[in-house]
This record gives C-alpha cells, structure tokens and sequence, in this order.
C-alpha cells in the first residue's frame, strides 16, 4: 500500500467515524456517542479511536465541522437555485436552507454553535468549514448592505436565524407565528433604508 492510499484509508475511516457519531448524537443524543459505541458501529479499533479522537470534546468538534461544511453547501445550493442582483434575491433561500438544516440536525446544530465555542463563525472565521459557512451568509447578505458593513450584517443575519432557532427549539416562541415570522426575516428584514 502506498502513503496516499494508507493517507486515504485513513482519511475514509475518520469519515465513517465521524458520521456514525453524527447519526447516533442525532438519534440517542452526544452521551450515546461513546468510543465503544462507535468503535462496534464502525469495525474501527477502540484505541484508534482514542488516538484520532482523544476525549468527547475532540469527537464533537469533528462533526461540528464537518456540520458547518454541510451547512455550508446547504447555503450554496440555495444561492444557486436564485437569480441574485442586487435586490438580495439570495437571502430569503439562504434563510429558508439555513432554517431547514438547523431543526433537521438540532445536536449537529448544538455542537456547531453550542459547545464548540473555538469554532466562530464572525470573529476570525478563519479558513476552512466555519469560514466557508461565513462567506455564504455574507455574498447573501451583501446585496443588502446599502452603504452598511457587510461582514457586520452578516453577522447580524446569522445572530438572527441562530436566535430564532434556539428560542424557536426551546419552546420561547409562538408556535402559531413561526410561519410569519420566517417570512418576515426573509422578506429583507435586514434590507437598508
């Protein structure tokens, strides 16, 4: 076997890894995620785990960003279902896309944005997963600018929908409004004057 097939073995294992953590947090919560448990779900060696993933904060921040990169793709599939321009044509997809993917993924979504505070989003996005979810925010949220700071914007949007989000998840909002309120956020809530 050669380097880059050993390097693609192993790149392919901490893949399985990591989905069969996002599959069992999904569906029995992060407890459930145990070495043990992925180590029988996977075939993968229990001390191979550890190695790659030494405690359950390492395992969580693996799938956390590999949530932003699915995040992330989830945004730009929608920007390119639009026509854009300057009227913002992106956001209300962009809104639509991030909305679906955070309450279909509630403990990807937690560990992205909740228990992953070295993982941002604004502040040194950095390269890489976070920063990519970051840029589709922004090229949505540009168009809207009118003058504004556009990564500040962004940052305004991404507080919005994640706050929407949580108080939507734990039952603070009105469940008969979410509808409307959905609406008005993608109706150029953050448009300028």
């Amino acid at each position: 076997m050669s380097p880059a097939d050993g390097a693609d073995a192993e790149a392919a294992e901490r893949e399985r890894v990591v989905l069969a953590a996002r599959e069992l947090a999904e569906a029995e919560g992060w407890a459930a995620a145990t070495h043990r448990r992925l180590a029988e779900r996977t075939g993968v060696d229990i001390e191979a785990l550890y190695r790659r993933f030494p405690d359950p904060a390492a395992l969580m921040s693996a799938v956390a960003v590999r949530g932003f990169a699915d995040l992330a793709a989830a945004l730009a599939a929608a920007r390119a279902t639009t026509t854009g321009g300057a009227d913002g044509g992106d956001w209300p997809a962009v809104v639509a896309a991030y909305l679906d993917f955070a309450y279909a993924n509630p403990e990807v979504y937690d560990a992205m944005l909740a228990h992953t505070s070295d993982l941002t989003l604004g502040r040194d996005p950095g390269p890489g997963a976070p920063g990519a979810a970051f840029a589709e925010l922004r090229a949505a949220l540009a168009p809207l600018a009118a003058g504004r700071d556009p990564d500040t914007l962004a940052e305004l949007g991404w507080a919005l929908l994640h706050g929407t989000v949580m108080l939507t998840r734990g039952g603070r909002l009105r469940p008969d409004k979410q509808e409307q309120r959905e609406d008005m956020i993608m109706a150029r809530l953050l448009a300028g004057p």
